[in-house]
């Protein structure tokens, strides 16, 4: 909470009065104290709005009191000539920015921030927000011993940092300082990493030189592009390095062979960080996780932790990266043209980079300095200040450190550190001379905070709205001169951050020795993740199939197929190959009224389905009580009759005898079209006396019995129907696919092939029942422990393997096995003891859908797990995510393997270069992942290059593919072949 106005100088307390003395309230009188109170209001009333992202009513809280400068819009040097102020008044006044100016300040460094994260606009964004290759924050577990190098400003620093994996409270440090030669920041840049590599080696020397392999973290406090965590080109030097051949070259690489130089080659540069990411890694300390830093010192910087996704300048997509945002060059597209002051004019036109990192001229303390400086210069011409005195001193670049203008407002004794520091000038400062100077200070240092403030709050305006918060609680590491040597500058920086950014609670960490430590911290972290990453990459690695992989499970496939259809070997195959008598299919001609039977589950439906120009379908959904679906085969077509008999009334059907097409969704062995004999019930059915009949046989028997007349013309099962329903559609289409609860497909194969059926002539439908593929045993070398495991908790334990491995039933237990190994490797969860993830089935299939989700923020990943009871920090929602990838990725691969062995050998018997097929696709799996289709369709394309695919997504394939067959059926029938009708009911 705001302690004090962020203006102490202005009476209005948004600096912007006009003909009011400030000198008054430099010694926090009254209205200081009143000014604290209107702060502390305004904070709590923005955050009771909850307002996100934008100005959150903080501004509108507060309107301008009449004569108040408060007009953002224009210059400041058209806002401040009021005849009634005071050259020292105009001054202040030039260096105060209102509340509504660091909204606009907030609002133009957001718009900074996403283009700097685009990959469209990245090129011409000045703020580059350079991605980092940071992906996690400590976890206390880190430990062992790492070297650092540190480049200051003036001097190298190396520290050996022994991390004892006690949440990195009390790491071991040795270090020592080497002072930089004269000249070596401006000459060759081999020389000064050569200087870096003898600092190492006399470090090393002195500590005895361990031989064993020395990981190194290089602090590095310039912009850098990076491609990896120790991969990094300089993009431009600063803070008084000019050194040459060096920009646009990785500093990394020419660190390690000036290393390598010095044949010390048991050391290796792992990690590259700027002081700004130590701040961050330092302060993610004793369990309070830090995901933004700010550094107010020399020169300043931020960074923070972004969804990976958004920065895409990187390859990464998963999880959280550390970006750096390089502010210091915010303004430098004229953006701040409208808060600069004529003194910032001259500070910059002095510096070594005119026009260059503007916003780090305002508000690093390299420059505090310089700009009292000039105002104190602009002053005595004015003849407001030294009246009488030769300021010729003051022209002297630097004659004002900043370190003094921090002394002379910081101090209680304020007014004396300005005589004194003004007397070393040669001055003869008045009393009031030394006041004014003090409040000229204030001003500069004050404007400085107000920036920063205005900056971190767009940072965490930005986190809030990414991650889709109505309330954003993260913590803010800070390190910098400024911050830890001026109170003030610290309450100003709170305070105006809580007020522009009410939709945020942040915590200020101080950094300690940010750079070294933090170094050491990034590079363990890195090698931790770097030994994570290989268990889970060998836990993975059987999940992940090769092009090789999948080629030869499409050879596979295609050998069971030839066994599968061959009358001698059908037997012997794992590919059951059932022929289904569907001889053709829609050709659009088709035309009537059909019924349709969908049976495949507790439920079934009946329809009336309509073929003319279009299909219009009319239907009812049925329960099957479990009674019945455990009792008698009578029972159980008896009630399928007078569900029928029921909806036949309902549709004013009376006693009209439609042609019926039956889907039949359990295993049966298909003698004709309308003739099939169910193998086994499935799906929680077993009524009595019904295995080993043809079920078109039992429904006709049971129609008898009702005295209900009836007329099947077909049986078919869900993969068929959807074919047909399809194919109605697109007459290419000729193959059918279901992905869902299970897996299966059909396609349309030559007769002459068909070695158990009789005849030559034309094509039928061959139900390949898929699933069963790989219960003979070739499919061994593809199934993981995770795959047995989940196989050996099955009702069919060593069948429908295929199925097993691609279908909706299987991957959720697929991936509750695989979470349990990484728990028990602890690569998981900390390695806490997970007792939810034994419950069979708790991982849903739905969830793999849900996760894989594009944009979909870790957040959300993190509450599927927690509604499971599992606390994952965000790197476990990030392994999680991983594992689901995989598994759902390899079902998509085997899935369009098997399909690339169905089109070509489609394309063999046709004996075409290309071929054009639709393949007629449904299921829960297929319609509803967000990936699984295209994987499929790629790696299709990938292993049936002279195929063209298309798919289409089946809508009511089962009801309506059944109608379609009958419909096709009936349209193909000769007069004397059509069936003959039971007697019509008296």
């Amino acid at each position: 909470m705001l302690a004090m106005s962020p203006y102490p100088w202005c009476p209005c307390g948004r600096g912007g009065c006009r003909g009011r003395t400030a000198s008054r309230l430099s010694t926090g009188g009254p209205a200081t104290q009143c000014l604290a109170r209107g702060a502390q209001r305004r904070v709590a009333s923005s955050r009771r709005c909850g307002a996100r992202g934008g100005r959150g009513d903080a501004a509108a809280a507060h309107q301008p009191r009449r004569g108040c400068w408060s007009s953002p819009s224009h210059r400041l040097g058209h806002r401040i000539d009021a005849p009634s102020c005071s050259p020292v008044q105009r001054a202040l006044l030039a260096l105060t920015l209102p509340l509504e100016t660091l909204q606009l300040v907030k609002g133009r460094m957001l718009r900074a921030i996403r283009e700097g994260l685009s990959r469209q606009t990245h090129a011409q964004a000045k703020v580059q927000m350079l991605p980092t290759y940071i992906c996690s924050t400590p976890d206390g577990t880190e430990k062992g011993d790492i070297l650092v190098v540190e480049l200051g400003q003036s001097h190298v620093r190396t520290l050996w940092v022994t991390l004892l994996g006690d949440g990195n409270q009390n790491p071991q440090m040795r270090d020592k300082t080497f002072d930089l030669p004269a000249g070596i920041k401006q000459g060759k840049g081999e020389v000064l990493f050569d200087f870096l590599a003898q600092c190492v080696s006399q470090f090393l020397t002195d500590i005895g030189n361990p031989q064993q392999h020395i990981p190194l973290g290089f602090v590095f406090p310039f912009s850098c592009r990076k491609q990896q965590l120790h991969k990094a080109e300089l993009i431009s030097w600063s803070k008084g390095f000019s050194c040459s051949d060096v920009e646009g070259k990785d500093v990394v690489q020419l660190l390690q062979w000036s290393i390598n130089k010095q044949e010390i080659y048991h050391v290796e540069v792992v990690a590259l960080i700027n002081n700004t990411v130590g701040t961050m890694m330092t302060c993610s300390m004793e369990g309070k996780p830090c995901e933004v830093a700010l550094i107010v010192g020399s020169g300043t910087n931020s960074c923070f932790m972004a969804p990976a996704h958004l920065v895409e300048m990187a390859e990464e997509t998963s999880g959280r990266m550390c970006v750096n945002t390089e502010w210091g060059c915010f303004g430098d597209d004229g953006t701040l043209s409208d808060i600069l002051t004529s003194y910032d004019e001259h500070v910059d036109h002095e510096s070594s980079n005119p026009g260059e990192r503007r916003f780090e001229k305002l508000v690093g303390s390299l420059y505090l300095g310089e700009i009292v400086r000039h105002v104190l210069i602009a002053l005595t011409v004015e003849k407001a200040l030294f009246v009488g005195n030769d300021v010729t001193v003051l022209k002297t670049k630097d004659a004002l450190k900043t370190q003094q203008v921090l002394e002379i407002i910081s101090k209680e004794d304020g007014v004396i550190e300005a005589r004194r520091a003004l007397e070393a000038l040669g001055l003869q400062p008045s009393e009031r001379d030394c006041c004014r100077v003090q409040q000229i200070c204030r001003a500069v240092v004050s404007r400085a905070a107000a920036l920063s403030a205005a900056g971190l709050a767009a940072i965490l305006s930005h986190m809030c709205q990414t991650r889709e918060l109505e309330l954003l609680v993260v913590n803010v590491g800070v390190e910098g001169d400024l911050y830890q040597g001026y109170s003030r500058f610290k309450e100003i920086l709170q305070g105006v951050t809580a007020m522009l950014s009410p939709e945020c609670v942040a915590t200020f960490l101080p950094s300690v020795d940010s750079t070294g430590r933090g170094a050491a911290i990034v590079t363990a972290v890195a090698l931790r993740l770097a030994a994570k990453r290989e268990e889970v990459d060998q836990m993975l690695a059987p999940l992940r199939l090769s092009r090789a992989d999948l080629q030869h499970v499409q050879a596979l496939m295609r050998q069971e197929m030839e066994l599968g259809l061959g009358r001698e070997s059908n037997a012997n195959a794992s590919l059951r190959m059932l022929p289904t008598y569907v001889r053709n299919t829609p050709d659009g001609t088709e035309q009537g009224e059909f019924l349709a039977l969908d049976l495949g589950g507790t439920n079934f439906r009946v329809l009336l389905v309509r073929v003319a120009q279009d299909i219009c379908i009319t239907s009812e959904i049925y329960v099957i009580p479990t009674a019945i679906m455990h009792g008698t085969g009578e029972a159980l077509f008896d009630h399928i009759i007078d569900c029928m008999r029921d909806f036949q009334l309902n549709q004013n059907l009376k006693e009209q005898v439609l042609p019926l097409g039956f889907t039949f969704s359990f295993p049966c062995q298909q003698l004709g079209l309308n003739k099939a004999v169910l193998l086994s019930w499935t799906k929680g059915f077993s009524a009595s006396g019904c295995v080993g009949r043809d079920v078109v046989q039992m429904l006709q028997e049971a129609a008898q019995r009702k005295n209900f007349g009836l007329n099947v013309v077909a049986v078919v099962n869900d993969t068929v129907g959807t074919m047909m329903s399809c194919g109605y559609d697109d007459p290419k289409c000729e193959i059918g696919l279901i992905v869902g609860t299970g897996t299966n497909a059909c396609y349309m194969e030559e007769m002459r092939n068909v070695g158990t059926v009789e005849g030559e002539q034309g094509r039928m439908c061959i139900n390949m029942e898929w699933g069963a593929f790989g219960d003979n045993g070739c499919l061994d070398n593809i199934f993981t422990d995770f795959d047995l495991m989940v196989d050996k908790t099955t009702i069919n334990v060593g069948r429908q393997r295929f199925e097993k491995l691609i279908s909706g039933m299987y991957l959720g237990e697929i991936v509750r096995h695989i979470l349990l190994a990484m728990v028990d490797k602890q690569l998981l969860f900390c390695g806490k003891p997970c007792p939810q993830l034994q419950t069979r089935d708790i991982f849903k299939t739905k969830f793999l859908s849900t996760i894989e989700i594009d944009g979909l923020a870790l957040r959300q990943v993190q509450t599927i797990l927690q509604n499971l009871e599992i606390q994952a920090s965000f790197e476990d929602s990030t392994l999680v995510r991983e594992v689901c990838e995989t598994v759902s990725l390899r079902a998509a691969q085997l899935c369009g393997a098997g399909m690339a062995a169905v089109v070509e050998k489609m394309r063999d018997n046709r004996g075409l270069d290309r071929m054009a097929v639709t393949v007629g696709a449904d299921g829960t799996l297929y319609k509803m992942h967000p990936r699984f289709s295209q994987r499929l369709q790629q790696t299709l394309e990938d292993l049936a290059p002279n195929c063209t695919v298309t798919f289409l997504r089946s809508e009511d394939g089962s009801g309506k593919g059944a109608a379609l067959v009958a419909a096709v059926a009936c349209r193909g029938a000769e007069p004397e072949e059509q069936p003959l009708l039971p007697p019509t009911p008296q």
